[in-house]
């Protein structure tokens, strides 16, 4: 699960119920750690530290994967072939490392093998 579903589902924003059933199996959902960073972050920044808590608390119910050498190597090369940034390289290199699906709305993703993309829907 991408930082910006995260973000979605804990705002119960319009693309949030393409991401609840993902979120909520957490028997086999992966939580790259960067992710927990960038959502703690953003959710302090716009509900408070209290919120921010319980969000990542929900978070580590999944599997937690630490950023390690192998991660780390693997997310500069893919950073290098597919002109991701950083995180956007270290999150789909994890999970493409598990062998699971990235969820997200993150256009960064969009046509990349092993990502399950939704367009974020802005209203005006």
């Amino acid at each position: 699960m991408d930082s910006s579903a995260w973000l979605e589902y804990f705002a119960d924003a319009l693309n949030a119920s393409h991401f609840a059933a993902a979120i909520e199996a957490v028997a086999g959902l992966i939580v790259p750690s960067i992710t927990l960073y960038e959502v703690y972050k953003r959710l302090d920044e716009q509900r408070g530290r209290s919120y921010a808590q319980r969000g990542v608390a929900q978070m580590m119910q999944g599997v937690v994967v630490d950023l390690d050498a192998h991660i780390a190597l693997t997310a500069a090369q893919t950073s290098r072939a597919e002109r991701l940034p950083m995180a956007d390289s270290i999150i789909l290199a994890t999970a493409r490392l598990h062998k699971a699906t990235l969820w997200t709305q993150d256009d960064h993703f969009e046509s990349k093998p092993g990502v399950r993309y939704f367009p974020k829907i802005v209203t005006t």
